[in-house]
């Protein structure tokens, strides 16, 4: 396999931890597709791959990483537990069964894909996330769709602060009260649904500063997203969009530009409000 050797940046985590700021998605990729999907990715060169139990499509990554000869320490690999899998047992068996799909001994990162907050189950499941890291199993755990009240509570059960909080934020939903709280904690923010599904790309603002730069919309609010220094997994399966979304680190947005950009900011929730979804 030829890949394209593109330098990404890295943040560190609170446990020292380094994950690269740009990754590849793979929510709603069909699992048919979702093998050669990735492969077009490691191929641009990306090297991180977030996938989920729920997504139903942790077999193909794992096909995908396997077939690219790449080093397992070159890769960092985030996948979650889902909401029927709560609980410290459950969690456990849950993993075991998303490392078996993905063909790997190790995991890089592990999340609580949803907090449910009428199962009240988030802090064992987190214990079950404690132990996996105390036996070396995953390098680093967090959580997602966590609000700040949710935050609070785990930290203040269990004393372990989460590496990460994976969020939907993009220009029309900025989040701003959950970043504030991961960023007093010192949890990183990472952004799913990062271009609002496309919605935020016919923006005037936006369509004016990517014709000034010469680079794509898409482009334009992926480094809205690096320059304000949280991780950002944008989802494609177009070849030709999954390396776009990856040649980011060219050019940079002006304070004006990024102001433009915070000034979209409306209710343009594209996924479930955290406080309300308790599905299966």
């Amino acid at each position: 396999m030829t890949t394209t050797t593109t330098t990404v940046p890295t943040v560190t985590l609170n446990n020292g931890v380094q994950m690269p700021q740009l990754g590849f998605g793979v929510f709603q990729v069909p699992e048919p597709e979702t093998a050669a999907a990735v492969a077009a990715a490691l191929e641009a060169g990306y090297r991180s791959i977030d996938t989920a139990a729920i997504y139903g499509n942790e077999a193909g990554v794992g096909r995908a990483l396997a077939e690219s000869g790449i080093e397992r320490d070159e890769l960092f690999v985030t996948t979650k537990v889902w909401n029927s899998d709560q609980g410290f047992d459950a969690t456990l068996r849950a993993f075991d069964a998303s490392l078996g799909k993905l063909g790997l001994d190790r995991l890089d990162l592990y999340l609580i894909h949803w907090p449910t907050p009428e199962r009240d189950r988030f802090v064992d499941t987190w214990r079950a996330l404690e132990r996996l890291l105390d036996e070396g199993r995953v390098r680093a755990v967090g959580v997602s769709n966590f609000e700040p009240a949710h935050l609070e509570r785990l930290i203040t059960e269990t004393g372990t602060v989460p590496a990460v909080n994976q969020i939907e934020l993009h220009p029309a939903l900025q989040n701003r009260a959950t970043v504030a709280a991961n960023d007093r904690h010192g949890v990183v923010t990472e952004a799913w649904s990062p271009l609002a599904q496309g919605a935020v790309l016919g923006e005037a603002s936006v369509t004016s500063i990517a014709a000034r730069l010469g680079v794509t919309p898409a482009q334009v609010v992926l480094r809205w997203h690096l320059q304000q220094g949280r991780v950002v997994i944008p989802k494609s399966v177009t070849p030709a969009r999954i390396a776009a979304n990856l040649d980011v680190f060219g050019f940079e947005l002006t304070g004006d530009d990024l102001a433009a950009i915070d000034a979209l900011e409306r209710d343009g929730r594209t996924g479930p409000h955290p406080a309300e979804f308790n599905a299966a």
